[in-house]
């Protein structure tokens, strides 16, 4: 490869921040407003890189669009972002070798772990960690760090009990390291985390300390993001805006929620300034200023906006944060250089720890307790979740979603999951794509119409009652249905694959799979997947000691008889199964109340991994290609 096409390579990869092969318009648009462009310039370069308009930039496509611009005498804006993107540290790891990763984020994430994880007894002989070398990869070798952050971000996620600790002053075997490394991975999956091209090695030998930002990149937002919501903060409720319902404010991003929050503080405070992104719009650092100063004017003052210096203003910002009692984990620069990761985590730090909004009345209360879930709804909620999980982890070059109703409305991504089980189906020509990024209701409506087509022939689901327009209205029933039955079709698709049979595997072949494993064991079997023993939990430890009977500690296992023993041996039996290779979705509630699919997805995991064997599990995606694991 040309030493040229090689720098773009790299740039491309820094930029490539989910390790998807694929840019997306959101990574474009972040590294473009990181450099200080505005949306016009993001406007022009996306027109350039995104020719197919199909919502990603391929490394052809931005390999061409780069040089595209550097032809143009009068065209600078690509040849700028490629300097700045180029503008990498170059760090010596402890193995030797130069490594170039942004050390911004390393220090950032290391004093987030050191914030937040720093009072666990059982991390002690890790924490704190330094911020100013390489010792945040070091510390992620054994796994330990990585479970734990699971279960900072979704607590339960992982039985604390399954994790190997190193015994004082030993050090884990290689086994040990990598079972933690795989139950980490495996449980970065379950709670949302894209992990397609990074496996148990990549972690333990840190030789690309890219994967691993990438990664912690993930579960820091995810940490910081996850209580902004109105359950945790009620009083969101005040940045309604007028006509707005709060069935409509449930919709917003959590970033969303945060710029809203800036630009309310601004405006109650009478300032005209106002944000769209965390980027160019707070390098200045005068919003931050305004904010801080109008939820507490004692301990903030505005001194910063007489100072003609970025750096000394970001510096003073950082200074008011502390007075509010935050505890920031990002440097004045960082401000300053408009960073808009790192401004994203001092913005949700602000928000976690002074929101600053008055308490709602009890009859403003009383109207959120109106659209509280009832227990069918969280049912719903959770099925979400796993189908948004498979949908995710199905290797679909620059596809993420974060909420299978919102993100299926257009059609689009419902299409690329069809294509991606059944691979050739769609014709693509026929497939409606946004313009400008948006999409008229019937262009939707064609796409989904066209996706229960397919669903109905090529793919053979039932769906006699589900239109197009249903999935375009977000119907969450008839949504749920039709891809469960997508989920179901590549479970089946997948196990007959591996099993080397000729005809699809139905439910009760898993079923008697799975029963013959704990027989043979002398362990727990179940009549059929709605079984109500399978509350207990007993037989969820019982389908994960299958695969390794070594594995399981049955003195941590009890008879299941209350709620709570029975919760506890199923995220037992969970955390093993993940900590053996399984790629498990579904949250221990679903197997309590033995919600049927959730517990045939459970057992069709511990048969796929007896079939693809125990070298499949050191691989963070076992269905990653050679190429996507380079």
């Amino acid at each position: 490869m040309a030493a040229e096409d090689q720098t773009l390579l790299d740039v491309f990869n820094k930029m490539d921040q989910d390790g998807s092969g694929c840019l997306s318009i959101e990574e474009l648009h972040v590294a473009l407003i990181e450099i200080g462009l505005n949306e016009r310039d993001y406007q022009q370069i996306l027109r350039e890189a995104d020719k197919d308009r199909d919502g990603t930039i391929s490394k052809e496509e931005f390999f061409t669009a780069i040089k595209l611009a550097a032809s143009h005498n009068n065209n600078t804006k690509l040849k700028k972002l490629v300097e700045e993107q180029k503008k990498l540290l170059k760090v010596e790891m402890a193995g030797g070798g130069l490594h170039t990763y942004s050390m911004e984020e390393v220090f950032a994430f290391a004093n987030h772990i050191n914030n937040t994880m720093g009072d666990d007894e059982s991390l002690q002989y890790l924490l704190p960690i330094d911020p100013n070398s390489d010792d945040l990869f070091e510390k992620m070798k054994d796994g330990v760090l990585l479970c734990k952050f699971s279960n900072l971000i979704e607590p339960g996620t992982v039985f604390d009990r399954a994790i190997n600790y190193p015994k004082p002053g030993k050090t884990l075997s290689i086994f040990k390291v990598n079972e933690n490394l795989v139950l980490g991975i495996r449980s970065c999956q379950a709670v949302g985390c894209r992990v397609h091209n990074i496996g148990a090695g990549d972690i333990r030998e840190a030789e690309n300390p890219v994967l691993v930002l990438g990664l912690l990149w993930q579960l820091v937002k995810m940490s910081i993001l996850s209580h902004i919501n109105l359950k945790d903060h009620p009083e969101l409720a005040r940045l309604l805006e007028s006509g707005e319902t709060m069935e409509d404010f449930l919709k917003l991003s959590p970033e969303k929620i945060l710029l809203r929050w800036m630009n309310y503080h601004l405006r109650e405070a009478g300032s005209p300034l106002r944000i769209n992104n965390f980027g160019s719009n707070v390098k200045d650092s005068e919003a931050y200023t305004i904010v801080m100063n109008r939820i507490n004017p004692n301990a903030c003052d505005t001194s910063a906006l007489n100072m003609s210096d970025m750096n000394q203003r970001a510096q003073k910002v950082l200074s008011n944060a502390s007075n509010l009692g935050c505890n920031p984990v990002v440097k004045a620069k960082d401000i300053a250089a408009g960073n808009e990761k790192l401004n994203l985590v001092f913005t949700a730090d602000l928000f976690n720890t002074c929101p600053g909004l008055d308490a709602l009345e009890e009859e403003e209360l009383a109207e959120i307790d109106k659209i509280g879930l009832d227990e069918e709804d969280m049912g719903d909620s959770r099925e979400e979740r796993v189908f948004r999980m498979w949908a995710n982890c199905l290797g679909i070059p620059g596809f993420f979603i974060n909420n299978l109703f919102d993100d299926f409305e257009d059609g689009l991504n419902l299409l690329k999951v069809i294509d991606a089980i059944r691979p050739g189906t769609v014709v693509w020509r026929k497939v409606e794509k946004p313009k400008r990024g948006k999409m008229m209701v019937f262009k939707k409506n064609a796409n989904n119409n066209y996706a229960v087509v397919l669903g109905k022939g090529p793919l053979g689901l039932s769906l006699p009652t589900t239109g197009g327009s249903d999935i375009t209205q977000k119907i969450k029933k008839l949504v749920l249905g039709m891809v469960w039955q997508m989920c179901r079709l590549h479970t089946v698709q997948m196990l007959k694959e591996l099993s080397g049979g000729n005809e699809p595997i139905e439910e009760a072949e898993i079923l008697e799979f799975i029963n013959t494993q704990t027989s043979n064991l002398g362990l727990e079997t179940i009549d059929s997947f709605r079984d109500g023993e399978i509350a207990n939990g007993r037989w969820v430890v019982a389908a994960a000691a299958t695969i390794e009977p070594e594995a399981v500690d049955w003195d941590i296992v009890t008879d299941g008889a209350t709620e709570e023993d029975a919760l506890l041996n199923i995220r037992y039996g969970i955390t093993v199964a993940r900590k053996l290779g399984c790629l498990v979705f579904c949250v221990p509630e679903d197997i309590q109340e033995v919600r049927t699919k959730m517990v045939m997805t459970y057992a069709a995991a511990i048969m796929k991994r007896h079939l693809t064997g125990p070298e499949a599990a050191l691989v963070g995606y076992e269905e990653a290609t050679d190429e996507t694991m380079a």
